[in-house]
């Protein structure tokens, strides 16, 4: 059974965070590679300004052009309306088979909020969860086993160095005249000033 990890997000940059946490879940989980899936249309940022898809989709290229276990997947930029994370797996399991199990990568934050997602009953058959610690926060573990049946059977959770770094400072700093070196690879700093990204105030 091949198993192929799956990082959803905006990335909106993509920063070493998101990679620090994708690494570490591909060699902890034994996973064969890790694909990196940009929203087109993100559910939870709806009205929000959020940069071009091909801009983030650009950008995660060339963030993970020197990791040979890292890919790209088009799949929720080639299909209309909110990239519910449950769609985005069902596409995948379709487009890898039965000889293949997901494993769905996201920060224990997300896994926190995992109620409140679309149908995560589902989401939890079409996949196993990796969620990844970051700094201050935490789960409670039996409310969540409460509120979706079996995940602590199908949900892992997973230490990784702290890497606290957030895509919204990120746009801030860079409106600010702050600098970002040091916090994203370095071909993504140079898109984003080259693109003049993140200058817009009401962002």
């Amino acid at each position: 059974m091949r198993r192929i990890g799956v990082m959803g997000g905006t990335f909106d940059p993509i920063h070493y965070g998101h990679l620090a946490a994708a690494e570490e879940a591909r060699v902890k989980i034994a996973l064969e590679r890790v694909l990196f899936v940009v929203a087109g249309m993100p559910p939870h940022k709806l009205g929000e300004p959020v940069s071009p898809a091909e801009d983030r989709l650009r950008m995660l290229e060339l963030a993970i052009a020197s990791n040979p276990y890292f890919e790209v997947s088009r799949v929720d930029l080639d299909r209309p309306g909110p990239s519910f994370s449950v769609d985005t797996v069902q596409l995948l399991r379709q487009e890898w088979g039965p000889g293949a199990e997901l494993y769905f990568i996201m920060g224990l934050d997300s896994l926190a909020e995992l109620p409140t997602w679309r149908d995560p009953q589902r989401l939890i058959q079409l996949c196993r969860l990796v969620a990844v610690k970051r700094p201050r926060y935490r789960v409670d573990l039996v409310e969540l086993e409460r509120a979706i049946p079996d995940i602590s059977q199908r949900a892992e959770i997973i230490d990784m160095p702290e890497v606290d770094i957030a895509a919204s400072d990120l746009q801030r700093r860079v409106r600010e005249g702050l600098p970002i070196k040091y916090q994203v690879p370095p071909p993504v700093e140079e898109y984003i000033y080259s693109h003049r990204l993140y200058l817009d105030a009401h962002r």
